[in-house]
């Protein structure tokens, strides 16, 4: 089995395949009455045993799937009534279970958590961007160090999940460093004795010779070396997961000029060009285009910086779909900071913050040579600004340009690219076996799953549909 990602939902698929094994805790008490019932009727078998649709079903909380749901009320019992109950779950290591795989990644373990600013602080709650069986608190703790406003750094997630997978032994099956160009289905027979003979590891053979396949996917990249050379590779799997995320390839708007080197799309762009003193005090306006977390991490950091911001986003201040109408105040101060600056600060109304417009119901037309950018209001007006540097944060897709026709006939809208939040990959919601292609599953963001506290039930459902697979259930 070959995973393609090193993040979270990776990590963690890779605990419960290599032996580890949930089993509802004796005398444990889950405040949810109808699930404590379930639970109590198999207490002797593993929950990846057990049938998850029966488990999971008349559950409710913050994701739509209900698997995610079941795993992290055994894991967080009460955690969104603000409580702290213990886990209902006993981890069992029973090595024979252990099914072979290979988690490829780019990064070290932890996947993009190494490419955020190490002092971005998280929106979700610390405790809820811990993996089971090692509670990040706990973890914390051992550093020395505490969660501010119950949240956590990059910084401190990226080494987490890294001290992870060596505490709990799982480094043999990660292989980091590494890019995949190509998955597809190849058939069994194409694949020469020798490359069978290969991929078999003391008889425990990945091909049931009863059962064979008559196809399998072939997997393509290279390793990057500590030369810098690239070493390519391929492996044969009867089953591959999918586990990139989604923040390899940030969303263009697809306006004139978009392509001009004062343009970018990341938020380190502002970090460098602060650091190399590109832009100050006294520059002209930072132009930050879109209304989610990652714009309102800019506009703080340009706040910060004393840099001047125009900040433009399609909806209204008032939206309810905006994120900041979500989150609760006490929780985000800074955010709701950023959007009492959308508010009060208008280009029509002079408020309270100095060098920062927010321009709501408006979009970008195009980007110019000479640093003139033309926006439009929703009547039509246009309006043309001398900015310093654009910053378009809109949001990011997955890169499957691996994935024949980039992906997009595996996701819910077969016509559309891929996208986690409107059209994911189309999975079966108890096995997040893709619909499309039977052999291939796909975890987190790629299935809708946005939230690290979230992604873990669907590498509950890929290990119990594998170990039935595999026969690795017992009766």
């Amino acid at each position: 089995i070959v995973f393609s990602g090193n993040g979270p939902s990776g990590i963690c698929l890779s605990y419960l395949l290599s032996g580890y094994t949930p089993y509802f805790k004796r005398h444990a008490l889950h405040p949810h009455p109808i699930l404590q019932r379930k639970l109590e009727e198999a207490p002797e078998v593993s929950v990846l045993d057990q049938d998850l649709e029966y488990l999971s079903e008349g559950l409710e909380g913050r994701s739509h799937s209900p698997v995610a749901l079941l795993f992290d009320t055994l894991q967080r019992p009460d955690t969104d009534f603000g409580g702290t109950a213990e886990s209902v779950l006993a981890w069992w290591h029973e090595p024979d279970r252990a099914i072979p795989h290979l988690v490829l990644g780019r990064n070290a373990p932890g996947g993009a958590w190494h490419s955020i600013e190490g002092s971005m602080v998280t929106l979700s709650r610390g405790e809820w961007m811990g993996l089971p069986d090692l509670p990040f608190k706990e973890w914390l703790k051992q550093k020395k160090r505490g969660l501010r406003n119950n949240r956590a750094t990059a910084e401190d997630i990226a080494q987490y999940y890294q001290h992870y997978v060596k505490k709990k032994g799982l480094q043999k099956n990660f292989k980091c460093g590494t890019v995949v160009t190509s998955v597809r289905k190849v058939s069994a027979e194409s694949i020469s004795n020798h490359t069978q003979k290969d991929l078999q590891e003391d008889g425990d053979s990945l091909w049931n010779s009863n059962e064979q396949s008559t196809e399998v996917f072939q997997v393509d990249g290279f390793f990057k070396t500590r030369e810098d050379d690239k070493e390519p590779f391929s492996i044969y799997a009867e089953n591959v997961v999918l586990a990139t995320g989604t923040y390899d390839n940030p969303t263009w708007l697809g306006v004139k000029g978009e392509n001009l080197s004062y343009v970018h799309h990341q938020l380190s762009a502002l970090e460098e060009a602060v650091k190399n003193k590109n832009v100050d005090i006294v520059s002209d306006p930072v132009l930050i285009v879109g209304a989610g977390l990652t714009a309102a991490d800019a506009i703080l950091s340009a706040h910060h910086c004393n840099i001047p911001v125009i900040h433009v986003f399609r909806r209204r201040v008032s939206d309810p779909g905006l994120i900041f109408n979500q989150l609760p105040k006490m929780m985000y101060p800074e955010y709701h900071k950023v959007h009492q600056m959308m508010k009060e600060q208008t280009a029509a109304y002079a408020g309270p913050y100095e060098r920062y417009i927010s321009l709501p119901e408006h979009h970008v037309l195009s980007f110019g040579k000479d640093k003139k950018c033309i926006l439009q209001d929703k009547n039509g007006c246009q309006k043309a600004y001398k900015i310093s540097m654009a910053l378009v944060l809109t949001g990011s897709n997955p890169n499957l340009s691996f994935l024949p026709n980039d992906g997009i006939d595996l996701a819910m809208d077969s016509d559309q690219p891929v996208n986690p939040k409107r059209n994911p990959i189309d999975v079966d919601p108890f096995t997040y076996e893709c619909i499309q292609e039977k052999g291939l599953y796909a975890l987190g963001p790629l299935a809708g799953d946005n939230f690290v506290r979230f992604v873990q039930g669907g590498a509950l459902a890929v290990a119990s549909s594998l170990l039935k697979k595999a026969n690795k259930n017992p009766p």
